[in-house]
């Protein structure tokens, strides 16, 4: 096919050649500019193609950065032979493919990870050794916390050089020296208990999964071991999971305190908040925690995972003020269905949603891996799973607002009140007999209630009802610049240690 290229037509040219011929944008290239680095340059180019010709590549076009000048000759190449019309059509077909491919739950992305960046995290764990862990690579500290599944524990990783007894009788942890200067926390998986294992198991792939996309929402994941012997801290075949350091207490700790939430503000800010009455000091306290809560769910939404169990005791609070997610036992991954049974559920009944499960229970199981990922972005915009985290988040705000929640008793009653008000939070607290104290929320005009009611409530016919992570960020309760501390805060240095 013969192929012309033409300059720019002039006014003169216009004036005595009123119909030239029709250039479509897609046989066109006309006064391109590209910027590259700090030196500014103009290249102007005009391709005209008439009926059945071809679109030429100018002859500077080697200036055009190599990414976009590969993917125009390879479009021109496949689509050499088909009209304009058809041109379109094939962009905005491609068009729709990515978008399809690049909403939530993310196929491409997860495909990417899992064809891509799971094996190379693994060949790269394994250089370094991170995937051999054993028994004697670690000391056992005080207990922490405990479980259905599993027991937590404070300890340390052992130096190459130095040889540490085994606890003798009935010492079950050894004290952490000064020779032991990586601090870890070890979860103990429990033997013999029904669902344990396979609880770890899918905790250990989350762990690795967010390590990769969302690293910053949960605490560095070291890898995980089986014990070789059984002695007083170990039995053989037993499984650990073992993670940084990043702090001991998690916010159900903190929220115990009676000082809450001022035994977080240094933490948090860096420093007391001075210039502030306490009230409104509480509610910047809980609105910086509430930010960083919602910022986590967002990020670990966008993977195509739900945690399905988010309340204060899985918050844990790190050194440097930052809200961090754990125990992902209970979490799937809707992308692929990865700990996904329709009609199952690891609940916490304080905290679950009502509508109890993540997608409905007619939904079918999931298909192969690959299927399933190429249809989660229509079961996802179908049921929004995400929003079954944003309820419990919204209960874990009321809690920190309102003291006379954060007991187990008070909780419950209070679940019992909402249930029998439909979940709808204005007609609790019309009607409610026990009405807490509700100053922190109703300040700045209300904004924590009403952030509040759209995250607690029930949802729609079609699945919705209920603000997502994104749309909660969004809210006007995180629009700090008009409020009295939010100036204040804005003149203090975050500088930390």
């Amino acid at each position: 096919m013969a192929c012309q290229c033409l300059p720019s037509p002039s006014a003169s040219t216009l004036k005595h050649n009123p119909k030239l011929p029709y250039t479509s944008p897609l046989s066109s290239l006309n006064s391109l500019r590209f910027l590259s680095n700090t030196n500014r340059f103009t290249t102007s180019l005009t391709c005209n193609a008439f009926l059945g010709g071809d679109i030429i590549i100018p002859e500077n076009l080697e200036e055009i950065p190599v990414l976009f000048r590969s993917g125009f000759v390879q479009f021109e190449r496949i689509t050499e032979d088909l009209s304009d019309t058809q041109k379109w059509g094939f962009l905005v077909f491609a068009g729709l493919i990515w978008i399809y491919l690049t909403a939530r739950p993310g196929v491409l992305v997860g495909a990417i990870d899992a064809y891509l960046l799971a094996p190379l995290q693994l060949g790269l764990d394994s250089l370094i050794g991170r995937r051999s862990l054993k028994r004697t690579d670690f000391v056992i500290g005080d207990k922490l916390g405990e479980g259905s599944f599993g027991v937590v524990y404070s300890g340390a990783v052992v130096p190459k050089n130095v040889v540490v007894e085994e606890p003798r009788g009935k010492a079950k942890t050894k004290k952490l020296d000064q020779r032991f200067k990586q601090k870890v926390i070890l979860k103990k998986v429990k033997v013999g208990v029904l669902g344990a294992e396979e609880c770890a198991d899918y905790e250990e792939w989350f762990n690795y999964r967010l390590s990769r996309a969302a690293p910053e929402t949960c605490a560095e994941f070291l890898g995980s071991f089986v014990a070789d012997k059984t002695n007083t801290q170990f039995t053989k075949g037993g499984k650990w999971l073992v993670w940084k350091f990043e702090g001991d207490r998690s916010l159900a700790d903190y929220m115990k305190d009676r000082n809450f939430p001022f035994n977080l503000e240094s933490v948090m800010f860096g420093q007391v908040l001075r210039g502030v009455d306490s009230v409104k000091r509480t509610a910047l306290i809980i609105k910086q925690i509430m930010r960083q809560i919602i910022t986590s769910l967002k990020k670990i939404h966008d993977t195509g995972i739900v945690h399905r169990d988010v309340k204060p005791a899985n918050l844990v609070v790190t050194k440097r003020g930052q809200i961090k997610l754990i125990d992902f036992g209970a979490a799937t991954d809707l992308r692929i269905g990865k700990n996904y049974v329709p009609n199952r559920g690891l609940l916490d009944p304080d905290y679950c949603p009502p509508e109890l499960y993540v997608m409905p229970e007619e939904t079918p199981s999931p298909p192969p891996e690959p299927i399933a990922a190429l249809l989660s972005p229509i079961l996802w915009q179908l049921n929004s799973p995400d929003l079954f985290d944003m309820y419990s988040a919204g209960i874990v705000l009321l809690q920190m607002a309102i003291p006379t929640l954060r007991s187990a008793a008070g909780l419950k009653n209070f679940n019992s009140e909402l249930k029998a008000f439909k979940y709808d939070l204005n007609k609790w607290r019309e009607f409610s007999r026990r009405l807490p104290d509700l100053t922190i929320l109703d300040l700045d005009s209300g904004r924590g209630w009403d952030l509040a009611t759209k995250l607690i409530s029930e949802r729609g016919s079609l699945r919705r009802g209920r603000l997502s992570a994104g749309a909660a960020l969004r809210h006007p309760y995180f629009l700090l610049g008009g409020d009295q501390a939010a100036v204040v805060l804005s003149k203090f240095s975050f500088t930390r240690d």
